[in-house]
């Protein structure tokens, strides 16, 4: 698929939704997120990323308005949404959160779309079975974990600051500092004004936030999923930012080398955080691969 030019006039930003946050329990969780109700249109389940919360998709909300009903929860131990226990398969048991809180919602999504971490989860959703949508999208799609020493190391790094809350509160205390997380937005390649940098300070200068997100980052089992990914029978859109130095580009190229029929549209000059820095740009790749006839 093609880059849409930055000046296409048909990208000309809709009008402020006003949607807002709702608290819900299911599955025995205390859960917020956006959800813009409604059963008369299709309904598009948001996943955000680890270290986000749903706060990441308010600037692409516009354009999904007027044909879905939009969900987008912040997940389990991010923002507003209280810890799960993540056992040994962390995806899963995130899995199987998500899906209790569909159903009591009475969501039946037709469109998955996901950030980084979200659209592992999206997919792991998908291979499974929990959810049936006819189209998924990945932005910057984290499927692959770390080889070699990374790997080896990372994870238990990760769950071990996540069990000390001394070093979850030092990392809090750390984002207070002025510049730090603009410069941590930085080096994943994206640039955001001062209020997307505001809502990650906020986010980060949360302990039990932090804790959630190294949780899940330490109990993420993507060496089954990329076992999983030719299972992946549905239509792909795999939107890469070619700035992004979270995530490789070209992780996107072997994605679609696993998944039959899946396709990939690249971002010229964005980040890792593509849907926050240029909604305009994602909005129209998103309008026109869901307006394609599903195979």
């Amino acid at each position: 698929m093609t880059d849409p030019s930055p000046v296409d006039s048909r990208m000309s930003p809709p009008a402020a939704t006003g949607a807002t946050l709702t608290e819900v329990l299911a599955g025995g969780t205390r859960w917020k997120l956006l959800d813009t109700g409604g059963d008369s249109r299709e309904c598009a389940l948001l996943l955000h990323g680890a270290g986000s919360s749903s706060h990441s998709w308010q600037r692409l909300l516009p354009w999904l308005l007027p044909r879905y009903r939009v969900l987008a929860p912040d997940l389990p131990g991010h923002a507003g949404t209280a810890a799960i226990s993540l056992g040994e398969d962390g995806m899963r048991a995130m899995a199987d959160a998500v899906v209790a809180l569909l159903r009591v919602r009475g969501a039946t999504p037709t469109v998955l779309l996901g950030h980084s971490a979200g659209a592992a989860l999206a997919a792991r959703l998908t291979i499974d079975g929990r959810v049936r949508p006819r189209r998924l999208v990945s932005v910057n799609g984290a499927f692959f974990a770390w080889r070699g020493f990374a790997g080896s190391t990372f994870a238990p790094l990760a769950s071990a600051l996540a069990s000390l809350p001394a070093l979850t509160a030092l990392v809090a205390k750390r984002a207070r500092s002025p510049g730090s997380i603009r410069h941590l937005i930085a080096s994943t390649g994206s640039a955001l004004d001062a209020a997307g940098v505001a809502e990650y300070e906020r986010l980060f200068r949360d302990p039990g936030h932090v804790a959630g997100t190294l949780a899940m980052m330490a109990h993420w089992n993507l060496a089954a999923l990329e076992r999983d990914l030719p299972r992946l029978a549905l239509p792909l859109l795999l939107i890469a930012g070619t700035n992004d130095r979270a995530v490789p580009p070209a992780h996107a190229g072997r994605v679609q080398a696993l998944v039959p029929g899946s396709a990939v549209a690249q971002l010229t000059g964005l980040g890792h955080l593509a849907h926050e820095e240029d909604p305009a740009r994602v909005a129209r790749l998103l309008e026109d691969y869901l307006a394609e006839p599903s195979r």
